[in-house]
Parts: C-alpha cells; structure tokens; sequence
C-alpha cells in the first residue's frame, strides 16, 4: 500500500529514531475507520480503507513540502450506533477509543512528533462526537462547511452513506473491493442521515435505509474519486501546515 518508510509500521525502532532526529517538523497522520456496512457492494472496512488512502495520499504531499509526515497503522474500530441491526456492525465503546487514541497521541509527541493529525472517514454522531473530544490531536472534518461544501451534491445533501461519494473514493483506491455489478442494480435513494440525524432518529434502518446505504452507488467513477481525493488530501495538507505556522 506504501512505499517503505512511509508507513510508521515499516521502520525499525532504529531507524525511527534517526527519523525523529532528522526530518523536519515529523507529523503522523494515523487512519480512524471502523468495522460497519456500507450497502450489498462495498467492504465492512471501507470508512478504514478510506482514511488509509486519505493519509498516505496528504503523507506523500506533505514530503513534497518539507514535511516529515508518516501514516501510522490505522484504528479500525470505531463507535458504530447507526448501523446497528445488520451484520458486521462492530463497535466499541467511545470512552475506550478516546482513552486509547489520547494515551498514544501522548506517546507520538512524547517520543518528537510535532503533531498528531487523525484521517477519519467515519462519520456515525457517537464516533464524531467522541474525536471532538479529544485535546491536542488535529481533526480534520469532511462535514466542516469548509471542506464538505467542495465534496459534492450527494456528500452536502446527507444521503451519502455507501453512494455516489464513497464508492466512487472506493473505485479509485481499491477498485477489486467494489461489487460493481451489485452497485449498478442499486436505485438511487435520497434518504438523508443529517436530516434524519436532527430529527432525532439514530440508526439506517429509522433514516430509511433498509439495506444500509444512501444515495446512488450506479453513478460512481473512479474519476470522481480522484478528484474527490484531491479534496480530502488537501484538506489534511493544509490543516497540518496551519498548524504548524504555515500558509
């Protein structure tokens, strides 16, 4: 998936420390997913997947402009309320993942990481809730009116879930994941989370969502998920050298 070294997961404790030593402003961008169903076309890890491509895509650019920015491996679990009814709904508790997710933010910094930066893809109000939580880790969000206005009709309109928007992210990433024959047999639906989210619902099945997806998976392209991709990478790129001071 990485070239070597891009990968936290590829160093040796050795070469980490001469890492840390040299690069410039080291950052780590660690992948947050979760085990959940995204419709009959696309994996239960697709929101992992999704932050992996994410962090490894803004990890590359962010080398490019003098960063020392390593991906680490990615938390595949995550809070899962919506999806919960269908199988392969994994979740975990919120206090436990924010526990573990400050314990080893505090670890990276310790050991000269600049800056932590979680790439999250999963977009449950429990998980989110949760990762707003946290203190001195970076969190870029999709669903900021900053970035999510640049992600398209379907993303801005709710009915988002295993869609347009994330098989085409898929298709461009992990093309062999894709059930593309089951994805085109899918009708178009606009069923939105947001709105059923504020009217107080909590899972698919109360949005309208019956067989756990939203939107129209049929009118995915990898194109679009390239320049979708070229969005999510800046957004991580950009909140990265904000914080570091620069523009």
């Amino acid at each position: 998936m990485t070239e070597p070294h891009l990968s936290l997961g590829d160093f040796s404790t050795t070469r980490l420390a001469d890492f840390l030593a040299t690069a410039a402003r080291p950052v780590v961008l660690w992948p947050v997913g979760c085990v959940e169903p995204h419709g009959p076309h696309l994996p239960l890890a697709t929101d992992t997947i999704l932050a992996e491509e994410n962090a490894v895509r803004a990890a590359r650019a962010l080398r490019a402009r003098g960063v020392g920015a390593v991906v680490a491996p990615p938390l595949a679990y995550g809070a899962v309320v919506c999806a919960q009814g269908f199988a392969g709904a994994v979740s975990a508790p919120a206090e436990a993942l924010a526990g573990v997710v400050a314990a080893a933010a505090a670890a990276f910094r310790a050991q000269g990481f600049a800056r932590v930066c979680l790439v999250n893809h999963h977009l449950d109000p429990a998980h989110l809730a949760w990762l707003a939580s946290l203190r001195d880790v970076l969190v870029p969000q999709v669903v900021s009116r900053r970035w999510g206005a640049r992600l398209g009709a379907e993303f801005r309109s709710g009915a988002c879930h295993a869609g347009r928007y994330e098989t085409s992210l898929m298709l461009a990433a992990r093309p062999a994941l894709v059930d593309v024959a089951a994805a085109r047999r899918l009708p178009a639906l606009t069923a939105s989370l947001s709105e059923g989210f504020r009217a107080g619902r909590r899972t698919f099945t109360e949005c309208g969502l019956p067989d756990a997806y939203t939107g129209d998976p049929a009118a995915a392209t990898a194109t679009e998920g390239e320049d979708l991709y070229a969005v999510l990478t800046e957004m991580v790129v950009t909140e990265v050298c904000e914080s570091l001071g620069e523009v």
